[in-house]
């Protein structure tokens, strides 16, 4: 069984590291994956494994950006260093909607939308929101074309935006990159942005995944553990191309090919579903 779980782990982390990053949603096919790749465990465990692996992925941004974000890196000069601190400003103000509103809901979306349905529904709607950003989007310029343009007034709007990504299936990078798009802001500072409200996000969504995960009678054994590290690790190596693949795409492309592979991935996940039942 351990060596069975071990594979299963590579594989749920190979897909969390390429879709916490592309917004096709990270935790909406790690629900989907349990249908096909179910680790021999808990609900509480995997509910909690599906979180914290995803703190994998965060440390990718913090590697791939950590000049951008360190405000102490000493090859900045004090405005640079300044303008660092700004950004990180503006980052906890965006996290905040999030935060407040996830601590009440976390629960019961748990118990209701973390299913088959919901999430292929989720995926179809989103996927034509951005299909139909896009187009709208053509011919505009952005007007926030630079990180240190953001205010922190787009920086709340895009955390409300993330308040979305609480229903599976949605996108956190999905949901904030629409938001900053529609109020603004280019393709690359919006997935910028994005990339960076993830790391505060994520390990808070993890710590308190741990917590309940404790706080519920439930420890972590020699093998749980070793299957959380290597879902960790495997999700960590993959963000790192995933990032630099889609930052890359992103110079000549849009967002219209993620939407119409929401919608075509939620219409067959639909009639899996119809079948199935």
């Amino acid at each position: 069984m351990f060596f069975t779980n071990v594979i299963k782990a590579i594989i749920l982390g190979i897909i969390e590291g390429i879709t916490e990053w592309l917004p096709v949603s990270s935790t909406g096919h790690l629900i989907l994956a349990d249908e096909f790749v179910r680790l021999e465990a808990s609900e509480a465990f995997m509910s909690m494994f599906n979180v914290v692996i995803q703190l994998g992925a965060i440390l990718a941004v913090v590697v791939l950006y950590f000049n951008k974000l360190n405000p102490f890196a000493s090859n900045k000069n004090t405005v640079q260093k300044n303008a660092t601190w700004q950004l990180w400003f503006r980052v906890i103000v965006a996290i905040i909607p999030s935060g407040i509103i996830g601590i009440f809901l976390d629960d019961w979306l748990d118990a209701h939308m973390h299913k088959f349905l919901p999430v292929a529904i989720v995926l179809i709607v989103y996927g034509v929101a951005f299909i139909l950003v896009e187009k709208r989007n053509q011919n505009r310029t952005p007007k926030i074309a630079q990180l240190n343009q953001i205010t922190y007034k787009f920086a709340l709007i895009v955390g409300m935006f993330q308040v979305l990504s609480l229903v599976p299936g949605t996108s956190r990078s999905g949901a904030t990159i629409l938001g900053a798009i529609l109020i603004g802001g280019s393709r690359f500072v919006s997935t910028e942005f994005s990339f960076f409200l993830g790391i505060p996000t994520m390990f808070g969504a993890s710590f308190i995944k741990i917590l309940k995960f404790i706080g519920t009678g439930n420890s972590f054994d020699f093998a749980g553990t070793i299957i959380l590290l290597i879902g960790t690790v495997i999700s960590f190596i993959v963000s790192i191309l995933a990032i630099k693949f889609l930052l890359n795409y992103l110079k000549k492309n849009d967002f219209t090919a993620f939407g119409w592979y929401r919608i075509v991935l939620g219409i067959v996940l639909i009639l899996y579903w119809a079948v199935a039942m």
